[in-house]
């Protein structure tokens, strides 16, 4: 039975290794602070952090989200640390909520592996806060408990380690923020349930971060990823243990290694395919029975079945049973079935669905690195230790050692390799079923579907903007979903760039790739939204996106001619500007109707090419204040920029770059999450060369509307 606390409240935990889901409605940090029986923290390295999320025992996110899943094993947390403070704040410098006042209340739960929820607590009655210590797990008598708390602090992070007796707390809260801020403009966003959750499953974070890169001056440098369900010997915080597991005297570590016994292993770590007598569970394979208590199996290399659950405590009739897969032959994986996952409609179920492929993909991949990353370092050190001892130079003993540490390190490789193409044939089969009974707005424009598109009656969960995949397997491609209605505008990057095959891409013909993959955006916006529902407006101060607009113009789609000019972009910006602020004034004063006669409700889009070309300070302010203010009102914003050609107005800029979602017109790597890692290859969603596809479905676009009108 889940235990629902209220402030000062405490529970006992009745297990070592656990989850604590955040979930707060909009981006935040999440972290945690180790503590001795006094409360203090030691220093730095008894943070863990986006900078550092690794400690002994305990891991986040490494970036802003709205929700996350921290990672805790009790049983391996050092003997001097006597409480594990959870800390939420709001990441600065990005444009959005200064307090928590603003944003609904958040929640946390407190779960087992298996997702069985042991407390929750929802943070309530906070205001100008914009940093909170939202739980505590902490020692007494031998024993964990979690006690709810709540204690939020107006000047953020700077003082909430002040707070906790951090000598460097201005300067730690600093280089946090700087990390953060870094990576937003380089995530993948994460999913949502139809009442606004974000859907998870497994141990997979929230999708929509960047990778990290170097931390700010006052962070602490990254260590290397340390899972929290491996086993681990205490010591002081700060200080990796192997996620391998501790391996018997004299032995080296196995990433191989036999979790306890009753314990489940690691997601992250590389298992091998199989024991006699235990097949690996497969994460694809669709449960006859579905337990929600069942612990992940220790053969799977991918953390256990998929679990699309919200950590809310459900309070709705489930949804309606996806459809079941044939049964599959003895001794082989079922066969995938397309629209398997949890939702209430087919086109929810898919989205699920792809997104829990890509989240098998990436713990699947980093089962495989990990364990060559392992076999690696075992090779190198039996190496080093066959020559440096002299008496192994005399009758061949060194070049045996080293025979027989290569066959070690091809041995591991191969099992590694041999779990990691078999999860890839899976997935693969799984691909080839999904993506053909995918709707138009999550399809690819060669999709067949498009041939048969008719304007639709109702908006969509989601929309496709291109695929991802990783570099050992690229012919595996995932679609890259993000919600609607948009919740960040996209910025489709201009600039020069080396092309991932190695052939170099030219300036010019980098901006018309751009503009043509921001049209092949917008027309999908305008086709997936149901009739006088979108519209879109485009500000081309020197006409340079002339050719690629073409189709958008020559149909009629458009709200008016692309604006051009200083004049033009005045104009454009001033109405746009206007209609956000009379709705906010509306829907402030409580009167979401009393807005002007002919009003437009429908979602806006402006798509702006060549910025900063024809843009004044006043229209700069102006542009910013739609990418901060607009998306809550519906009015959306598509940069096709150059960032470089905008460097002239310095740090003014940086706060609207890292709001947006950076897209590239040519594949390119710089699209990442948090969890583990993975740097992701995205490929736009561009129409085929020669196709009419696009151009017939503007004109449905368009013949609906002179009918609507």
């Amino acid at each position: 039975m889940t235990a629902e606390l209220v402030r000062g409240q405490n529970h006992p935990l009745s297990q070592a290794r656990l989850e604590i889901r955040v979930s707060a409605g909009k981006p935040v940090v999440a972290g945690a602070t180790l503590s001795d029986e006094h409360g203090k923290v030691h220093g730095v390295e008894w943070v863990a952090h986006p900078g550092a999320p690794t400690l002994p025992g305990l891991e986040v996110s490494r970036q802003a989200a709205a929700d996350h899943r921290l990672a805790v094993d009790l049983g391996a947390m050092p003997e001097a640390v006597h409480r594990i403070s959870v800390l939420l704040a709001l990441p600065t410098g990005v444009g959005g909520p200064v307090r928590f006042g603003g944003l609904a209340a958040p929640f946390l739960a407190v779960t087992g592996l298996d997702g069985s929820e042991i407390a929750n607590y929802t943070i309530t009655g906070l205001d100008a806060e914009s940093a909170v210590v939202a739980l505590e797990l902490y020692r007494r008598q031998g024993a964990w408990k979690v006690r709810a708390v709540g204690q939020g602090y107006a000047g953020g992070l700077a003082d909430l380690f002040a707070d906790q007796g951090l000598p460097e707390a201005h300067q730690l809260a600093a280089g946090i923020n700087d990390a953060v801020a870094q990576g937003l403009a380089r995530s993948v966003q994460a999913p949502r349930t139809t009442d606004g959750d974000r859907t998870r499953h497994a141990s997979a974070p929230t999708l929509g971060a960047d990778q990290g890169g170097a931390a700010a001056q006052g962070a602490v440098p990254p260590s290397p990823p340390v899972s929290p369900y491996g086993t681990q010997t205490p010591g002081t915080p700060g200080q990796p243990s192997s996620p391998y597991g501790t391996p018997a005297p004299g032995q080296p570590a196995s990433p191989y290694g036999t979790p306890p016994p009753g314990q489940p292993s690691s997601p992250y770590a590389a298992q091998p395919p199989g024991t006699p007598g235990q097949p690996p569970a497969s994460p694809y394979d669709p449960p006859a029975a579905p337990d929600p208590s069942a612990a992940p199996q220790p053969g799977s290399t991918t953390g256990g079945s998929v679990d699309y659950s919200h950590p809310r405590r459900q309070t709705t009739a489930p949804p309606p049973p996806p459809p079941t897969a044939p049964p599959a032959q003895p001794g082989q994986p079922a066969q995938p079935v397309a629209g398997d996952a949890t939702g209430w409609s087919m086109d929810e179920r898919l989205y699920n669905q792809v997104w829990g492929m890509f989240e098998d993909l990436a713990r699947t991949m980093a089962a495989y690195r990990s364990a060559v990353d392992f076999a690696d370092s075992r090779m190198e050190k039996e190496l080093d230790q066959a020559l440096s001892d002299p008496r192994s130079r005399i009758g061949g003993q060194s070049d045996a050692a080293r025979e027989a540490a290569r066959a070690k390190h091809t041995q591991l490789v191969d099992q590694a390799r041999t779990a990691l193409d078999r999860d890839l044939a899976q997935l693969a089969a799984e691909a080839d079923v999904v993506e053909p009974a995918l709707p138009a707005a999550y399809a690819r424009w060669d999709n067949p579907v498009w041939h048969g598109y008719r304007v639709p009656m109702e908006i969509p969960m989601a929309l496709r903007l291109g695929d991802l995949h990783l570099p050992e397997a690229p012919q595996l491609r995932i679609p890259m979903l993000v919600r609607l209605p948009l919740e960040r505008g996209l910025w489709i990057d201009s600039g020069r760039a080396d092309s991932l095959d190695g052939s170099f891409t030219d300036s010019h013909e980098l901006k018309r790739l751009a503009m043509e993959s921001a049209v092949a955006h917008a027309a999908r916006l305008l086709a997936v939204y149901p009739t006088g529902e979108f519209t879109v407006h485009v500000i081309d101060p020197a006409g340079s996106g002339g050719q690629a607009l073409v189709p958008l113009v020559q149909t009629g789609v458009l709200a008016g001619p692309p604006a051009l000019g200083a004049a033009g972009v005045a104009d454009v910006l001033a109405r746009l500007t206007e209609r956000v602020d009379l709705v906010q004034m509306a829907v402030r004063g409580g009167a979401p109707d009393a807005l002007p006669p002919g009003f437009d409700t429908s979602e806006q889009l402006l798509i702006v090419n060549d910025f900063p070309h024809g843009f004044d300070d006043r229209a700069v302010t102006q542009l910013r204040y739609l990418a901060d203010e607009g998306p809550a009102v519906g009015v959306h914003l598509m940069m096709v920029a150059d960032r470089e050609e905008a460097a002239a107005y310095g740090p003014l800029l940086d706060p609207l770059w890292r709001s947006l979602l950076r897209l590239s017109p040519v594949p390119d790597d710089h699209l990442a999450d948090p969890w583990v890692g993975h740097a992701w290859t995205y490929e736009p969603a561009l129409v085929p060369q020669g196709s009419q596809v696009l151009q017939q479905v503007l004109n449905q676009v368009a013949a609906a509307r002179t009918k609507y009108t």
